[in-house]
């Protein structure tokens, strides 16, 4: 615990005390007490003493330091009369408290505040607002700088340029970017590096490959080289290319490897990224990661786990990577097994990617109970539920049948996003809350929230799974007319659906005949379970047919087929329909329910003998068995 006690060898009005505390200083208690002792001595006026505290506290890793350093500087420093020329110093420092911390707005407050003031702009000042003004994508403020910059004298700065350059190549302005670059006298490493990777991001790998090869030998470096190989390991056809680059680079760094080898995972090249991973010098979390990850990708489950074991040290990179790997092969049980293996090491402490994949895993298991400790554990350890956390909890309660618990979590969200409100109709959708989700989507446009091609696939399934034909149709206008939404193949889907559930057949076979856009084997199947429903030969027959043509190792086309045949009492066209299916040697994949039971979830397909208690399942059964149904069930 700091205390502010007076050393006797040391007068109450010595500053050195307060000076030789403040690298302590650790906790908002500790704050209060030099808080206590600056105003009781009267050192609050002394600027040195003042100067000394904000350069301590407002690059510290604890909120409240930087805090109380903006509150001296704001109280004691930013409005005094100043000399001519006052070094813009202990300005910049707390500018790039905001700059490069979780308010980079107020950066263009504080750049602001000084061209008011009078107070001397520098170099360093007009990189921070650029800074910041990058990362939340201020066009017009950004433009407004760059302008000013141009009026200064060190406007054509090399450093300066680069700055301006890396902003409108963060805001999406590559051309722009690209004709400062063109017009600066003089240029550095950076400048091309900076072009060259903005590029690369946007696809625009010849672009960046001709100012590559432009680029002085002198300016050239790891970083160029590792560029152009990244743009093209990542591109369609450029593997080979990237192949070439990383043959010829001059040196090599753990970068280069990487990359090259999360280029061959990514292209499904496995041998190739081992060959690699086995041939590099050194290995960090990333070359296990990829390498885990690029396998899982496969299915290759068991040996991605194998790496994971024998990784030297873990973090929660590769936790991550391991837990995604499961949870994508279906293995949701072992990723949440070593989420709590994570838990249990203090040193390893999930993200915010961890707790994503974690509640996936748990959504797919239906695990209410882990779900809810896991909520939990968001509330107890400070997670915002603004941003993707809260959409995947609402996502879990909602596959979890805790449809109450989503809406309790989407309503106590305070900033809503529309992924949020998507997560919430498509969970209302699964529980057959049809009316439900289209009075929420409804509510969006009082609430001028701007619903996305997202949120019309959930209201449609929603009124699908409800019946409500009426309502499906408004929406599928309001997307159209109003919000200007172009439908897309699922939209059709859903309304196709819509039509073939509440038995408008002759409907739904018109809009797909009316579709501009060519219905896929999902759309046709979903019209051909209709027709097996209503019993509507006519449309029935024609449809499967072209379906089991079109994809003739997909058993379900047969299968309805067949239905279709024994509702008219074709026994014979149902004979060579499943004959067909014979010599295909194409079977049905059996449904499949999940039940959980004290924290354990069972799964059973059907005609299942696989589950350690089938005995007593079966023999439960038939007790419930009514004489008069004429159904039994037995094991044989």
């Amino acid at each position: 615990m700091l205390l502010c006690v007076n050393s006797p060898h040391q007068p109450w009005n010595s500053t050195l005390p307060t000076l030789t505390l403040l690298p302590n200083c650790k906790t908002s208690n500790d704050v209060n007490q030099i808080h206590a002792r600056l105003l009781t001595t009267g050192f609050i006026r002394n600027d040195f003493l003042t100067t000394k505290i904000i350069l301590n506290f407002i690059s510290s890793p604890h909120a409240h330091l930087i805090e109380f350093a903006r509150h001296v500087f704001f109280t004691r420093h930013a409005f005094r009369v100043r000399r001519k020329q006052e070094d813009p110093f202990l300005w910049n420092a707390v500018m790039k408290s905001y700059s490069h911390g979780r308010e980079p707005k107020q950066a263009l407050a504080m750049f602001c505040l000084m061209l008011e003031n009078g107070v001397c702009v520098d170099k360093f000042t007009f990189s921070l607002v650029l800074k910041a003004c990058s990362r939340v994508g201020l066009v017009k403020e950004g433009m407004q700088i760059h302008g000013l910059l141009k009026k200064m004298e060190f406007g054509l700065d090399v450093f300066l340029q680069n700055c301006v350059i890396w902003w409108y190549l963060r805001c999406g302005f590559v051309e722009i970017a690209r004709q400062v670059f063109d017009r600066m006298p003089k240029r550095d490493s950076v400048s091309y590096n900076s072009m060259i990777d903005g590029y690369v991001k946007c696809g625009m790998i010849i672009a960046a490959r001709e100012l590559f090869d432009c680029m002085p030998v002198e300016e050239k470096n790891l970083i160029s080289w590792n560029s152009m190989i990244s743009g093209y390991a990542q591109s369609k056809d450029g593997l080979n290319v990237a192949w070439e680059l990383f043959e010829k680079i001059p040196a090599r760094d753990l970068v280069s490897w990487n990359t090259m080898i999360d280029g061959c995972v990514k292209h499904g090249k496995m041998e190739n990224a081992h060959h690699l991973f086995n041939q590099m010098p050194k290995r960090d979390v990333v070359s296990w990661a990829n390498m885990i990850d690029g396998y899982a990708k496969l299915s290759s489950i068991d040996v991605a786990r194998s790496l994971f074991d024998g990784m030297p040290e873990r973090d929660v990179v590769a936790c991550n990577a391991m837990m995604a790997g499961y949870v994508q092969n279906g293995y949701c049980m072992e990723a949440v097994k070593i989420f709590h293996d994570m838990l249990s090491k203090s040193e390893m402490i999930p993200d915010a990617t961890t707790l994503l994949i974690v509640l996936s895993a748990i959504a797919q298991l239906g695990h209410i109970e882990k779900g809810i400790a896991l909520h939990r554990y968001l509330e107890e350890n400070g997670f915002s539920l603004n941003g993707k956390l809260g959409v995947a909890l609402i996502d879990m309660y909602s596959k979890c049948g805790s449809i109450g618990n989503a809406k309790s979590v989407f309503e106590n969200i305070e900033e809503k996003s529309i992924d949020h409100w998507n997560a919430m109709i498509g969970g209302l959708a699964i529980h057959g809350l049809g009316k439900l989700a289209f009075d929420l989507f409804m509510e969006m446009g009082k609430l001028c929230v701007k619903p996305d091609d997202i949120t019309f696939i959930g209201v449609l399934n929603a009124c699908g799974h409800a019946g409500l034909v009426k309502e499906g149709l408004v929406c599928f206008d309001l997307m159209r007319r109003v919000h200007k939404v172009e439908p897309k193949l699922q939209h059709y889907g859903c309304m196709v659906d819509i039509f073939c559930r509440s038995g408008h057949i002759e409907e739904a076979r018109a809009l797909i005949e009316e579709m501009p856009i060519k219905p896929n084997d999902v759309i046709w199947r979903t019209l051909l379970g209709a027709c097996k429903n209503q019993e509507n030969f006519n449309i029935g027959e024609p449809i499967a047919n072209y379906l089991i043509g079109l994809d003739y190792n997909n058993p379900s086309a047969y299968v309805l087929l067949s239905n279709i045949y024994a509702g008219q009492g074709m026994w014979n066209d149902v004979s060579r329909v499943r004959m067909m299916m014979k010599e295909r040697n194409l079977k049905k994949t059996p449904g499949c329910s999940w039940i959980e039971l004290e924290g354990t979830v069972h799964e059973f397909f059907v005609h299942d003998k696989s589950h350690p208690q089938v005995t007593e399942i079966y023999s439960m059964l038939n007790s419930l068995w009514i004489p008069n149904s004429g159904a039994s069930y037995c094991q044989s």
